[in-house]
């Protein structure tokens, strides 16, 4: 791995979210809460710790949630960072919380606008960059949703606006009511279920989140392409396969979360790997089959 003085999130490439653009290797928040994302982290320094490194080495794109605690993510986000000279910060609404790994929709309008206005006050900020909504909740229409985010955006309380778990046909639905920026879909090197969403992103211009981006299943193991890779390129396992979805579209925005400062530079030096063409197809097809 590169000194850690070396490490930078800008050799991974740069994307615009309307006029703010991001260097493309970014944050995901959720894991610097308790276990079960539920109530504090275990260690609140080494959470603080690892949030500010972020714009050191080069992160300037953080993604969270108000459910991420609920609300202790934000917080955190404020306490360590604020006020987020550099950095565009993405949080969403949508889904409420019971207990430790319990997750329900909510799209009511009113929930939504009323936790779009919380998450303001939890990062201390006059309008969010991005905002997104969480789940389209089954129970209530999904134009009115829609239209709860479009209310947000013509308030000026949000900049742009995004999705989250959707597919094709509910992005084109929501873009009949508002731009839509960013998908944000579960995708890794062997989850490949949002390929047509992210085709379709990548046609259309829309930035693609994708949660879950190192997972690598049973490639993972030793003696795989992805192990004899890793080794090829001096890397871990969890390096390549970042860099395989760095690497699969212009648009691809990953966001792998951590609470500890040594696995944050170990994830953004996977910016510095560039799988050459025929190590990228031949992972590719690799994952592809060992999904079938």
């Amino acid at each position: 791995m590169p000194e850690s003085s070396t490490i930078s999130a800008a050799a991974s490439g740069q994307f615009s979210i309307g006029n703010v653009t991001v260097n493309r290797l970014g944050f995901g928040a959720m894991r610097i809460t308790g276990a079960g994302i539920w109530g504090p982290p275990a260690d609140k320094a080494a959470a603080l710790a690892t949030l500010r490194r972020l714009p050191e080495i080069g992160v300037n794109f953080i993604d969270t949630a108000d459910s991420y605690g609920p609300d202790v993510s934000e917080e955190l986000i404020r306490e360590a960072l604020h006020p987020y000279k550099g950095l565009l910060i993405a949080t969403k609404a949508g889904l409420t919380r019971a207990g430790p790994d319990i997750w329900t929709p909510n799209g009511r309008p009113d929930y939504l606008i009323e936790r779009a206005k919380g998450s303001l006050k939890k990062l201390g900020i006059d309008r969010i960059d991005l905002w997104q909504l969480h789940r389209i909740d089954p129970r209530v229409p999904a134009g009115e949703q829609f239209g709860a985010v479009k209310m947000l955006l013509d308030q000026g309380l949000i900049a742009h606006a995004g999705l989250s778990e959707v597919s094709v046909d509910d992005i084109k639905a929501a873009r009949k009511v508002f731009p839509v920026a960013t998908v944000q879909n579960r995708y890794n090197l062997v989850d490949r279920g949002s390929e047509d969403v992210l085709d379709y992103c990548e046609r259309e211009g829309i930035g693609f989140i994708p949660w879950y981006p190192l997972a690598a299943g049973e490639l993972a193991r030793p003696g795989s392409i992805l192990d004899r890779l890793a080794t090829k390129y001096g890397a871990t396992p969890s390096q390549i396969a970042l860099a395989w979805v760095l690497k699969r579209s212009r648009v691809m925005l990953p966001i792998p979360g951590t609470s500890k400062v040594k696995h944050l530079e170990e994830n953004v030096a996977a910016a510095n790997i560039t799988l050459d063409g025929e190590d990228f197809a031949a992972l590719d097809k690799a994952a592809r089959e060992s999904g079938s």
